[in-house]
């Protein structure tokens, strides 16, 4: 599997996108730097968008992204989301107030977009990609997926606090490459980040202690701007990648 970093931070500003990696240029893990990262051509190759949470700045780029691609494709872009997020986007983002309902354009047989719930904990097909969600601890309904193609396998944490369940299922994933992980907030914003549900560096740390690693990368992301040198600066003593705008692996 190839993955790109198309936005890797808890916030925008010009030298900061916020959360969402390209996987074999056609699967995108959340939606907050589609349309300011890809190309017209690159945007109309993706067929799936996987999303985590319900909240802004992992779905931001869903309206934009379907306004540019109306017409340029022969079937809709998939956007799987839980049963809550997917109950949020038809409310709040495609309703026609906010946003044209693009669900239901050009006609309700042939949309741009098509939402497709799925239950908290599931497993599903997306393409060649099984896909695990993992529920994860965030005021909203928040998952984590583990995606396996073949024998290689990559996760992402979602917005989360500390949580469990991730880690067991992390653990009975033998084919686990890489983990995408969330810290937000630095240590001396502790408090901040557990009423938020998110992690600080030493939070992480805590967390990784329930993780049985066996060689697998641990990728962070979602770093604050406002933060970003002493977000750096903590995790640099961890044994940790701190991901970067244009980062690309392959699995």
């Amino acid at each position: 599997m190839k993955l790109q970093v198309l936005g890797c931070h808890g916030g925008e500003l010009p030298s900061c996108r916020t959360t969402c990696f390209l996987v074999d240029d056609v699967l995108s893990l959340d939606a907050g730097s589609l349309t300011s990262t890809l190309s017209l051509e690159q945007l109309c190759k993706v067929d799936d968008i996987l999303v985590g949470h319900s909240h802004f700045d992992h779905v931001k780029d869903l309206p934009l992204m379907a306004d540019l691609i109306i017409g340029r494709r022969d079937k809709p872009v998939t956007i799987h989301a839980s049963r809550e997020c997917a109950r949020a986007l038809r409310e709040n983002m495609f309703n026609n107030a906010l946003w044209p309902d693009f669900t239901r354009i050009p006609t309700r047989k042939e949309p741009v977009l098509r939402i497709k719930p799925f239950r908290a904990g599931s497993t599903f097909q997306v393409g060649p990609y099984t896909v695990q969600s993992i529920p994860v601890h965030h005021p909203v309904e928040s998952c984590g997926f583990v995606i396996t193609r073949g024998r290689t396998s990559m996760a992402m944490s979602g917005d989360t606090g500390p949580t469990d369940k991730l880690w067991k299922v992390l653990n009975q994933t033998p084919t686990l490459k890489a983990l995408l992980v969330e810290t937000s907030f630095p240590n001396a914003l502790h408090q901040l980040a557990d009423v938020s549900g998110h992690l600080t560096p030493k939070m992480l740390e805590n967390e990784l202690t329930k993780f049985q690693r066996n060689g697998c990368n641990v990728l962070v992301y979602h770093l604050k701007p406002a933060f970003l040198p002493q977000l750096k600066k903590e995790l640099g003593v961890m044994p940790v990648e701190v991901l970067e705008l244009g980062d690309t692996f392959e699995f």
